[in-house]
């Protein structure tokens, strides 16, 4: 017997904040279990950006769902629409922007996020790259109560999701895409449920991190090699790369192994060239650089773009 206040799905109308993948698998879903989606709120794709995702506007259309793409979600006009669509329920589901309290008081059953962490572990931006550059072994997807300070909000569903030693951040996002339906199904489960109050987050677990930019891709070769792995992987294609200079040139550096023991040498010294890879001292360590490019040239073998770049054994990279 459904709680008191437990409704079919089909009778809940939806507004959806929704960007990437994630945000094209969710909608997707929403809309396979019946839920009346009346407004789409998504980004118009940035021509700077490599866009290699789904687009969600273009599933809206096919479905015939109004879409609106501004620039920002919190100015009058939006608010207005928003209520103009009386939604019972509001998702984000990877939409860059914070959505201002205003909105989230609109919808009587609540407003929701799906995050890509276990929170309360890697709340903020970019959590897939940053799970990646920081070794962890496991994430996953959360879906949360929205609230006014970002992802902290009571956990309503959630699934880990393991991390490979040879995971990039394309792999490792794919996984978590995965993930992301059936976690929205349980969500859409409690939600007929009446069950929706979720469980507090424990803030003594928290991590905050905020987004990435193209130079926090710099090697430091003091770090260890698999800390230089981590970071090769976390932002290799289709990010924009990890690199390194020499003689004020970049090399970026799109693949490559780490290799424990002890080394002797400074640091980002390149130790050796052979058959194609290139080996590099790090602070513990050494990283085998097998693909590489030139600062705007083709992704190669690492001993060709270095010797193309005048890098030869005994040179010092990143100095």
């Amino acid at each position: 017997m459904k709680k008191k206040n437990s409704r079919d799905n089909r009778s809940v109308t939806a507004v959806v904040f929704g960007y990437h993948n994630i945000g094209y698998s969710c909608l997707k879903t929403l809309l396979k279990r019946g839920v009346r989606v009346a407004l789409v709120v998504t980004h118009e794709d940035d021509p700077r950006e490599q866009i290699w995702f789904k687009s969600v506007s273009r599933l809206a259309a096919r479905h015939r769902i109004p879409v609106i793409t501004p620039d920002g979600p919190n100015v009058p006009e939006v608010v207005r629409r928003i209520e103009q669509a009386k939604p019972d329920v509001i998702f984000s589901f990877y939409y860059r922007c914070m959505i201002s309290p205003e909105i989230l008081r609109i919808p009587p059953m609540g407003a929701f996020n799906m995050h890509g962490s276990l929170l309360p572990a890697y709340r903020g931006r970019c959590p897939v790259n940053w799970v990646l550059v920081h070794g962890e072994k496991r994430t996953g997807v959360t879906i949360h109560h929205m609230t006014e300070k970002p992802d902290r909000g009571n956990v309503v569903a959630q699934k880990a999701v393991p991390i490979r030693q040879s995971d990039t951040a394309l792999t490792l996002f794919n996984r978590i895409t995965r993930a992301a339906p059936p976690v929205l199904e349980q969500f859409l489960r409690l939600m007929a449920g009446g069950r929706l109050e979720g469980k507090p987050q424990d803030q003594r677990k928290a991590s905050y991190f905020g987004g990435r930019k193209p130079q926090d891709g710099r090697i430091d070769w003091n770090r260890s090699a698999q800390d230089v792995y981590n970071l090769v992987r976390a932002v290799t294609h289709p990010y924009p790369g990890a690199f390194t200079e020499k003689d004020g040139r970049k090399l970026f550096i799109w693949w490559g192994t780490p290799v424990r023991g002890k080394v002797s040498g400074i640091p980002g010294t390149v130790a050796g060239i052979r058959g194609g890879k290139v080996a590099v001292v790090t602070g513990g360590g050494t990283f085998i650089v097998h693909k590489a490019s030139s600062e705007g040239g083709p992704e190669m073998k690492a001993g060709t773009v270095f010797k193309a770049n005048g890098v030869a054994v005994g040179d010092r990279l990143g100095v």
